[in-house]
């Protein structure tokens, strides 16, 4: 079963609009991306990994935002997230995400000023 939210990792099947930069960059490299319809302005870039298809990546953090701007709440929007984004495969395009606040945790503190 596909995701619920609306069409959300279907090919982009937008009304025909005036090509963005990403559209066009992926012409001139002949790739075929899948993205999430809605969710252009949560893409962090594009993820190329050897011997695979380039994928866009998603910044976790605006896409769980848009979700509440939809009107869920942060709880509702994490478990929508969980189930139908990073949960719906669909083959070796499948976009990814990246999760910056984990990055804070991961990182060493900053040296102590002298």
């Amino acid at each position: 079963m596909g995701p619920l939210y609306p069409s959300a990792m279907a090919p982009e099947t937008a009304p025909e609009t005036a090509p963005s930069a990403l559209d066009e960059y992926a012409e001139q490299n002949d790739l075929e991306l899948t993205r999430m319809n809605g969710f252009d302005d949560c893409i962090a870039g594009l993820v190329n990994r050897f011997g695979q298809p380039t994928i866009v990546c998603y910044d976790l953090q605006k896409v769980l935002a848009k979700l509440q701007a939809d009107g869920m709440t942060r709880e509702e929007a994490e478990e929508w997230f969980e189930f139908n984004m990073i949960g719906a495969w669909v083959g070796e395009g499948t976009p990814c995400f990246l999760d910056t606040t984990s990055l804070a945790t991961c990182a060493p503190p900053a040296p102590a000023a002298s």
